[in-house]
């Protein structure tokens, strides 16, 4: 009687096990902004992994923006893989680590592309292969998207025309008399150079004292933006104000103009690194532009998690930009 009574103690006791634990999916509450998303995970070989893939990470800026995305893989419990080029301009390089990511199966690739076209035909086999596509910071060309299939792509990032305009438009209120003036933007095949090249150039021509404009270009690099500085000194040697398309230019633009001598220039820029606001303290930079690197990254991946979980999610989001200057520093 008593083997019997173990027998049937055993028995039951397997039905319970079998009751708690043959389905592993559990549903986890995110909450976000006072709303709460359910979401079923199947085991760890269910966890949303998300590629994000920057230009590089020698400028601190995409740094800001990896912290962002960390941010959002802490909030959100998700697998995260940060992967960059060796430079802004590694262009095969970032073509080799998506199409990486695929064959790696990743449910999502949210990326900050060196280039606005030649991304485009690997992020469509990415889109292809069921992987979903954001795009942050720097905008993959529409038309060129569109032609090739590449569609319902959100895209994250900031007014770049409006910054740059800002950032010039405030060095431009400051000149008193005709004045020459530079622009160098940063490679001329991406949109956000494009774009900040545009707003500076329309601060410029609305001023009364801008007497002329001209234009170069430096792939974003310190190095490179000293011998254009030097390069544009050398044709233009009255240059008064230059605006760089991000604060890495600037900075190799205030190298030159130090180590020549060259006083009295206005330099504005873009970006609101922290080395930038030393120089803005400093007096040898004017304006620049804080993007908000942390927020666009931090979006972008929070923009992924929505399109996998099959939530609404808006084609373009727009980022506040701020101007800085040495009155906001204060």
């Amino acid at each position: 009687m008593k083997k019997l009574s173990f027998l049937l103690m055993v028995v039951l006791l397997g039905f319970m096990f079998v009751g708690c634990s043959g389905d592993k999916a559990e549903t986890k509450i995110i909450e976000q902004e006072g709303e709460q998303n359910q979401v079923s995970v199947s085991g760890d070989d269910e966890r949303i992994k998300i590629a994000l893939v920057m230009k590089t990470l020698t400028n601190p800026f995409f740094i800001e923006m990896e912290n962002g995305a960390r941010k959002a893989q802490e909030e959100f419990d998700v697998d995260l893989i940060v992967k960059t080029g060796a430079q802004e301009t590694s262009i095969d390089q970032q073509i080799d680590i998506v199409e990486n990511m695929i064959a790696e199966k990743v449910d999502a690739i949210v990326i900050a592309p060196g280039s606005s076209t030649e991304l485009i035909p690997v992020l469509k086999k990415a889109q292809d292969a069921g992987i979903a596509v954001v795009n942050i910071d720097n905008q993959l060309d529409i038309a060129m998207s569109e032609k090739l299939g590449l569609v319902n792509v959100p895209f994250v990032s900031v007014d770049n025309v409006e910054g740059a305009y800002l950032s010039a438009k405030y060095v431009a209120d400051m000149l008193t008399e005709p004045t020459k003036v530079a622009i160098i933007e940063g490679i001329t095949t991406a949109k956000n150079s494009k774009d900040r090249k545009d707003g500076a150039a329309k601060a410029f021509e609305e001023c009364a004292n801008v007497s002329s404009i001209v234009y170069d270009a430096a792939s974003w690099k310190i190095d490179e933006s000293y011998a254009v500085t030097k390069k544009l000194y050398q044709e233009n040697p009255d240059i008064k104000a230059i605006f760089c398309a991000n604060d890495m230019m600037a900075l190799g633009t205030i190298q030159y103009l130090t180590e020549t001598g060259k006083t009295g220039v206005l330099v504005a820029s873009f970006d609101a690194l922290e080395e930038a606001k030393e120089a803005i303290l400093e007096g040898k930079m004017i304006s620049t532009i804080d993007q908000q690197a942390n927020l666009q990254g931090y979006e972008g991946i929070k923009c992924a998690i929505d399109l996998i979980r099959n939530i609404p999610v808006a084609q373009k989001q727009i980022i506040d930009v701020r101007l800085v200057t040495a009155e906001t520093l204060k």
